[in-house]
């Protein structure tokens, strides 16, 4: 069977003087062991480029990695704003747009649960530890294994992501500092932690419009419910393939 093309976005960084882009490894093997065939979309790519590759596409990936500028929000920068990526801001905002209008299977983890709600209209919290009244711990060290399950998430019953995982309740792992604010107009929010951060959003009305704040790549190969997200978003993929012919 044809595999669907899983477009997953990548970072880009600058080594010596040279420009590279940069993948979380984890995201591509959970895309291929689903079913799908990963390949990555470089930053730093003019607008005719970005639309042919995104043309071929059939679902949409848009994984961790660093804070989304407060520019793309109308927002000032917060003292603790970490390192930001304008070319990837650029690339990945553009293609949640088109995504989202045009109905093709969407999956944010991380950093794309948050541009998926910047791309739609919403807001972001620069700094959970000092704009967030919690003692909950959002953030690991780097010393700790990705897969560190840190904190529970109350996932709203009728949600798309309830019917996937099977339960309302979960413990996730978390590798962050900025959250969803205020959510995105068309998005609504599925899934909290015990101090109201969000941990998960949904486009109602879309084949797949999902994203989490946890990262289910380092938790799929030990977790059924994890891997039911990245197959249902494949599965998601392959329905549309098929649809396009």
């Amino acid at each position: 069977m044809t595999r669907p093309l899983i477009g997953i976005t990548s970072s880009s960084i600058i080594i010596n003087g040279n420009p590279y882009n940069r993948m979380y490894a984890p995201n591509a093997r959970a895309i291929a062991e689903a079913g799908g065939l990963p390949v990555y979309i470089p930053t730093h790519m003019d607008t005719d480029t970005l639309r042919e590759i995104y043309d071929r596409l059939d679902g949409l990936l848009l994984p961790g990695g660093p804070d989304v500028d407060p520019a793309q929000y109308n927002a000032d920068r917060h003292p603790q704003l970490g390192l930001v990526d304008d070319a990837r801001d650029a690339i990945e905002l553009t293609l949640a747009r088109w995504s989202v209008s045009d109905d093709m299977p969407t999956f944010g983890i991380c950093r794309g649960h948050q541009v998926l709600n910047v791309a739609l209209g919403g807001t972001l919290i620069q700094d959970i530890p000092s704009q967030v009244d919690t003692d909950l711990h959002h953030d690991i060290s780097n010393e700790t294994p990705r897969a560190t399950r840190i904190h529970d998430i109350t996932i709203q019953p009728d949600s798309r992501l309830a019917s996937i995982l099977g339960t309302t309740h979960v413990q996730v792992n978390s590798i962050h500092h900025q959250s969803v604010e205020l959510a995105a107009p068309n998005a609504v929010v599925t899934a909290s932690a015990p101090d109201g951060v969000v941990e998960a959003l949904e486009v109602p009305g879309k084949a797949f419009v999902l994203s989490v704040q946890w990262h289910p790549e380092d938790l799929y190969q030990s977790d059924d419910g994890m891997r039911r997200l990245f197959q249902t978003f494949v599965d998601a993929a392959r329905e549309r393939m098929l649809a396009r012919g």
